[in-house]
């Protein structure tokens, strides 16, 4: 397992190679690194109960060396080693959500807008690497704190080309530092679908799953393409289809999930460049294949799935198009990332008065919202069932935990025991018919046994001191 949850080293391995421009900073960020783990939900106060140390986060955060960039320098590093490191598959998975600071008053003229202008907050455009093996997060690959710019409402095409802050490049600037191996895949949603953005990944080395947006002019086949030019998606919506494939999916209808028989096409197209030209590309068509999922049949009230997916992988038969269709369902899980962020570590609950003092601590709690996301992972590896629970964690974890749910210490207890249990005591019922704990359920169950282990302190402290 390449990411450890143990508080005792989780700041060092991400945090310790950090450069604050003194080292006394970069052990305080290791420190401040392994409490927000320990307590990460809530308002900074809530996370760090002693003024001392509150105070010392608030100092550290206003220092100009401790900057968003000098945060995620070594945590983007040792993601870069850990994809390395990955024998197989590695999906490299971005999207973008709006941080909203609206009631941040003093931050107003510092701020971009978001969602219909009224708002003021930051686009962040996040890239997580995952083993496609294990959909173990290996960390985040980039994040960019972007901020919309005001601009003229007649902006034209070439103004609007030009202008270095249009949002359209996040895409490319997320992709920045990852290697060009063919098995390294990104995969986007359909903001990515841009033809810079096409242009860019064909040139990257890399394989790339994005969802089509555009309907673009496409000829069929690649190398000597017919003449005739078509629509994208008519024309896959007219292909024969490949087979099926079953999906388990979420439902309108309350919390349930539902399994779907969904049909496959796919087929060799070349992409012809835009009339109009609003990215910087070169005008050369780009040979692509498309894959189509979708539900012929839904019930009544659930709305009909349907993907169409652009990709540089080659999809000549069912087996591989349901490949391309397996990267792009993990998709989600960039979406549960912002969630986690959001829900788990309260990225938009910090109440500092400069962006300055800000962004460096969104990167610091959104590393921490990515080991929130590994809790499930880590609890569903294969070898779960057999390590001692102990090579992960502190016995001290093991002997709290042990004593809530069997009433005596289990020194035994396996990975797979101890997540289980974990859930347990974040409000699963470990009945046969659910399904393994959400990291949600999960990440309650470890703010909980937080608060156990400080307990259990607080009681050795007491016999310490005398007390009965």
């Amino acid at each position: 397992m390449t990411t450890t949850l143990p508080v005792a080293s989780f700041g060092q391995a991400c945090f310790g190679a950090a450069d604050l421009g003194d080292p006394r900073r970069t052990r305080r960020l290791v420190k401040v690194a392994n409490q927000l783990l320990a307590h990460p939900d809530g308002t900074l106060p809530t996370k760090l109960q002693s003024p001392a140390d509150l105070n010392a986060v608030y100092r550290l955060a206003n220092r100009p060396e401790v900057t968003h960039e000098a945060i995620l320098a070594p945590v983007r590093a040792l993601t870069l080693s850990r994809i390395d490191d990955c024998p197989g598959t590695v999906l490299v998975l971005h999207d973008t959500t709006e941080l909203d600071y609206t009631s941040l008053d003093s931050l107003r003229d510092e701020l971009g807008q978001i969602g219909d202008g009224g708002g003021r907050g930051f686009e962040c455009h996040n890239s997580v690497a995952l083993d496609a093996a294990t959909n173990e997060v290996l960390g985040l690959a980039s994040q960019i704190l972007h901020h919309r710019a005001d601009v003229p409402e007649n902006e034209g095409v070439a103004a609007k080309r030009e202008r270095e802050s249009r949002e359209s490049l996040l895409w490319l600037h997320g992709t920045a530092g990852l290697p060009g191996h063919a098995r390294v895949v990104d995969v986007c949603d359909r903001g990515a679908d841009t033809f810079e953005f096409l242009e860019h990944e064909m040139r990257s080395g890399r394989t790339f799953v994005i969802r089509s947006k555009a309907d673009r002019s496409v000829s069929v086949g690649h190398g000597t393409p017919s003449l005739k030019r078509c629509g994208l998606h008519g024309l896959i919506r007219r292909a024969a289809r490949l087979g099926t494939k079953t999906l388990d999916l979420g439902s309108r209808r309350g919390n349930r999930r539902r399994k779907v028989r969904l049909l496959v096409a796919a087929l060799a197209v070349t992409i012809h460049p835009p009339h109009v030209r609003k990215g910087k590309y070169q005008r050369v068509p780009l040979p692509v294949w498309v894959v189509r999922v979708w539900e012929p049949k839904p019930p009544a009230g659930e709305v009909p799935l349907e993907w169409i997916l652009l990709t540089n992988q080659p999809c000549p038969d069912l087996s591989s198009a349901c490949r391309v269709i397996g990267y792009y369902e993990r998709r989600w899980i960039i979406e549960e990332l912002h969630k986690a962020m959001k829900t788990g570590v309260g990225v938009e609950e910090m109440q500092f008065t400069t962006s300055a003092a800000l962004e460096p601590m969104i990167g610091l709690l959104s590393t921490v919202a990515t080991v929130l996301l590994n809790l499930r992972a880590l609890s569903r590896q294969p070898e779960a069932k057999t390590r001692k629970a102990s090579e992960l964690f502190s016995m001290h974890y093991v002997k709290v935990l042990g004593a809530w749910r069997y009433r005596e210490f289990r020194p035994d207890l396996t990975i797979h025991d101890f997540f289980f249990t974990l859930g347990r005591l974040g409000g699963h019922q470990n009945r046969k018919s659910d399904k393994s704990p959400g990291w949600l359920v999960l990440w309650r169950g470890w703010a909980k046994l937080q608060a156990m282990r400080e307990g259990a302190d607080a009681v050795r402290l007491v016999k310490r001191c005398g007390g009965t």
